[in-house]
């Protein structure tokens, strides 16, 4: 099946902890060869209000990940599924 896995991040941001945040879901996922699409949400407002309305949340900061229009969640929800090893479950794959 083709994953339809969308990591929205911004290229611009200033902060650090956002910046290696995003770093690291590339990792993990380049790592367990998940395939998935960049959306730059700074290269493009309404990707950030797509980003927004999939997180059900007019403020959510990136970095974010869904399955479609399926919201999967943000980078602590991601992590803690890493640790606990349902990174699978979590991307609803």
């Amino acid at each position: 099946a083709m994953s339809e896995i969308t990591l929205f991040y911004s290229s611009v941001s200033s902060n650090l902890e956002i910046k290696k945040q995003q770093q690291r879901m590339q990792m993990v996922l380049d790592g367990k060869k998940i395939p998935y699409t960049l959306v730059d949400i700074a290269a493009d407002s309404a990707e950030k209000d797509r980003m927004r309305h999939i997180a059900g949340n007019d403020r959510a900061l990136p970095p974010q990940l869904a399955n479609g229009s399926t919201y999967c969640g943000g980078y602590d929800a991601f992590d803690e599924a890493v640790e606990m090893e349902q990174l699978e479950q979590f991307l609803k794959l």
